[in-house]
């Protein structure tokens, strides 16, 4: 039986999920109802524009091209086997840290998001540009963004953790 802290963490996590699939479900619908394909708006001194385009690939449209059966079998299912071992993985582990657990929820999130689309729409609805001169991304979504931010506490989460173990074993050392 779980303990109010288990069902806090459980609560806590699935609202995470949620949010992070929310947000980019309701961006996407908003994109593909107001604006055109290939639609370019200004928003922030063209600095940060809004773009509708499809990618039927991966990452920066990887893998467009291949043949339908093995595009499916490699943007759909293999993607579809590893998040659901991700959310088994994010329910049943017990002691996880706080930022382990962040950082799989929104990478989760933001998977299921992209993966919702591939299977509903047969691409994804990519939108945000940003454009910083010597800096420029390519054209992502908001679950691109939540990928990123769990990417991104993983490694800050990591750094801090082999920081903090090089420094007890070097203690354990004296």
């Amino acid at each position: 039986m779980m303990n109010s802290k288990g069902i806090l963490k459980t609560i806590s996590i699935a609202l995470i999920l949620l949010i992070n699939i929310g947000c980019d479900q309701i961006s996407k619908d908003l994109v593909r109802k107001r604006i055109g394909y290939n639609e370019t708006i200004s928003l922030i001194d063209n600095h940060l524009t809004l773009t509708k385009v499809e990618n039927t690939g991966a990452f920066l449209s990887v893998g467009s091209g291949l043949p339908d059966l093995l595009k499916f079998i490699l943007l759909s299912g293999v993607p579809l086997l590893a998040l659901a071992f991700g959310i088994v993985y994010l329910f049943t582990r017990q002691h996880l840290s706080m930022i382990s657990r962040l950082a799989l929820s929104f990478a989760i999130g933001g998977g299921i998001g992209n993966i919702y689309d591939r299977i509903i729409y047969g691409s994804v609805t990519d939108f945000l540009h940003l454009n910083f001169g010597i800096f420029q991304t390519g054209i992502f979504n908001m679950a691109d963004v939540s990928i990123t931010v769990g990417m991104m506490l993983f490694f800050v989460q990591s750094y801090f953790t082999k920081g903090l173990g090089t420094k007890m074993e070097s203690d354990n050392l004296n």
